[in-house]
């Protein structure tokens, strides 16, 4: 079993919409182990009407909590407490895409962060970034902490506008791969996303970066 986890540098990137093409393009399971808010649906529910992979593809939460906020606020609020054992990856017949909540420090409890379930799984991530101001320092922090965990690294994926300077620092700073830039996409269906990421995201390049 093959396995990529997507995270951003901050909540709203668009890292779903991200997960959501990648795991369209490798025809892969799709899980979000931890949603934390509803409103209007939840990552899980956009996926299936993105990726155009079958409903078996997609599978359930460990946790779907209702509050929109950090998880283990979410949870607390819920009532809900999380159990670590219910985060393990789930066994596939075939390529896994996971879809971290929020950024990598963001606590799941009150002694573990994102982080510290990506060091246990020991899978490569792929990091998703903005192409707007800022996004300089946040990925090279977010890098940063990834490589302090020892945390395998596939590739930095950019999305938004295009920024050719920004696209072109971050990568060179940080030594790692860019996998590309993926546009805003308007409308954002199936077919657009699909297409979008045949044209801009290189798949090709070795999972096996740190």
């Amino acid at each position: 079993m093959s396995v990529l986890v997507v995270t951003g540098t901050d909540t709203g990137v668009g890292k779903t919409v991200f997960a959501a093409g990648l795991a369209g393009a490798l025809g892969a399971y799709y899980w979000k182990p931890i949603q934390a808010g509803l409103d209007p649906q939840g990552d899980r529910d956009t996926v299936a009407a993105l990726s155009g992979l079958p409903a078996a593809r997609i599978l359930p939460e460990a946790y779907r909590l209702t509050t929109p906020a950090s998880p283990h606020l979410a949870a607390r609020i819920d009532g809900v407490e999380i159990d670590l054992d219910r985060l393990a990856l789930p066994r596939v017949d075939g390529p896994l895409v996971v879809e971290g909540a929020g950024g990598l420090l963001v606590p799941i409890s009150e002694t573990l962060t994102m982080a510290d379930l990506f060091v246990q799984w020991g899978q490569p991530v792929i990091l998703c970034t903005r192409t707007t101001l800022g996004t300089i320092n946040h990925s090279l922090l977010s890098i940063e902490a990834l490589k302090a965990r020892d945390i395998p690294i596939a590739g930095i994926a950019f999305i938004g506008e295009q920024h050719e300077e920004n696209e072109r620092i971050v990568p060179r700073l940080a030594g790692i791969p860019s996998l590309g830039r993926l546009p805003l996409l308007d409308p954002l269906d199936p077919a657009h996303l699909a297409a979008a990421f045949r044209a801009h995201i290189d798949l090709s390049i070795t999972f096996n970066w740190r």
